[in-house]
């Protein structure tokens, strides 16, 4: 049995950070260009190499995003952003373009190629063809279902490695091939800059009665036709690794530092479990609550068991039942220092997720700012704050209010 890598999201260094932190073995994030989340704050030149250096120290991996569908304009600006990241030491590129695969063997030969989702690898002959091309790993569609997964390890080589999505949004498209964010907005989807249209809400008119709308809905509040549910496969971790998948990605480069701490801890402990125990394996019920304390919209288990993920069409919206109020700077016995992230006031019981993984509760008995004023509530945006609670807050922790 081969022990997945858990594969994490990085917008930004904030989440690179947490990342590395909770559990990653290795994170994914993208340069300023040619990655598929625009919206994404993303990484300088610089900051890549900040980002590896910072990796590598802890022996884990960066993967850097090309698999944008590059027009001419852009692929002359390619082979300068390649050169640099096989400088300082990418461990891989994700790619779905062949021009873009080519191209990276030339200015970056130490670099592994992954090839991405985007390319919409279903069966074993393409997985081959792309390994004979030179790639390491195959992203394959998230609308396979696991025994053809299984079927396809079995038909590849042995070193080439599979990774698939394991949590989080997922497309209404096939493998993220959409055109309505750029029929309607004229954003493309397939240049990392989507719009997300397929998350609106929609009403049906009829030409010849202007300005009457007939909604297609059976409750108030309009119709979410193309809304898909959230991918959760943190019960399914020995069907996966049994199936032969080498890396278990988490989506998200455009969430937050937290939802990047708590979905990288969650997965990383019910990896880390069943690879001790085996057969004795049963998910821990806390990893999986854990899930529940991130804003998410409904779970499902996508295409993995051969049914359809559905859509939730009652809204468009997040499910949302904790806050994330604030991080644990430093601590020593029962007082830390704080920075603030969301409101909350002193006699409130925090659920406090630290670096080791497991929650536990805290009472703030004693809010302090920094002029040496005991205040009843923290609600100024990252403000710091010495905080005294009734057990230990253990530094690098995050804090969340229930609802």
């Amino acid at each position: 049995m081969i022990k997945p890598e858990v594969l994490s999201p990085a917008g930004d260094m904030e989440c690179l950070e947490s990342a590395l932190k909770f559990g990653a073995d290795a994170v994914f994030l993208a340069g300023n260009m040619f990655g598929m989340r625009t919206a994404s704050k993303n990484f300088t030149e610089s900051e890549l190499e900040q980002a590896v250096k910072l990796a590598h120290e802890k022996n884990k991996k960066i993967y850097v995003t090309c698999n944008t569908l590059p027009r001419n304009s852009e692929i002359e600006k390619l082979p300068k952003f390649l050169t640099h990241c096989g400088n300082i030491g990418v461990d891989a590129f994700i790619i779905a373009d062949i021009g873009v695969l080519n191209m990276a063997a030339k200015y970056a030969p130490k670099v592994h190629c992954h090839i991405s989702t985007q390319a919409g690898i279903v069966n074993y002959e393409t997985a081959r063809a792309f390994y004979d091309m030179g790639a390491s790993r195959v992203v394959l569609a998230r609308e396979l279902p696991l025994d053809e997964i299984a079927e396809i390890r079995a038909k590849i080589p042995n070193d080439l490695e599979i990774e698939c999505f394991v949590h989080g949004a997922m497309c209404v498209s096939f493998s993220g091939r959409c055109l309505i964010s750029a029929y309607l907005t004229g954003r493309d989807a397939n240049r990392g800059d989507c719009a997300q249209p397929c998350r609106w809400k929609y009403h049906l008119y009829e030409e010849n009665r202007e300005g009457q709308f007939f909604p297609v809905e059976q409750e108030d509040g309009g119709t979410y036709l193309y809304n898909s549910r959230d991918m959760c496969m943190i019960e399914h971790i020995p069907e996966l690794v049994k199936a032969g998948v080498s890396s278990l990605k988490i989506e998200g480069r455009a969430k937050s530092a937290y939802y990047t701490a708590v979905t990288t801890n969650a997965y990383r402990h019910a990896v880390d479990d069943f690879i001790s125990m085996g057969e004795n394996y049963k998910l821990q019920p806390w990893i999986k609550e854990e899930l529940e304390k991130i804003s998410h919209r409904e779970y499902s288990t996508g295409f993995y068991f051969g049914d359809e993920p559905g859509q939730v069409t009652s809204n468009g919206g997040y499910i949302r039942k904790y806050d994330f109020v604030g991080v644990c700077n430093s601590s020593e016995n029962n007082i830390s220092q704080i920075t603030q992230r969301n409101r909350f006031f002193t006699g409130d019981t925090l659920d406090i997720l630290p670096p080791d993984g497991f929650s536990f509760e805290v009472k703030v008995e004693k809010l302090v700012n920094l002029k040496g004023e005991i205040v009843e509530s923290a609600n100024h945006a990252m403000e710091q704050l010495e905080m005294i609670t009734d057990k230990p807050v253990p530094a690098g922790s995050l804090m969340r209010l229930k609802r």
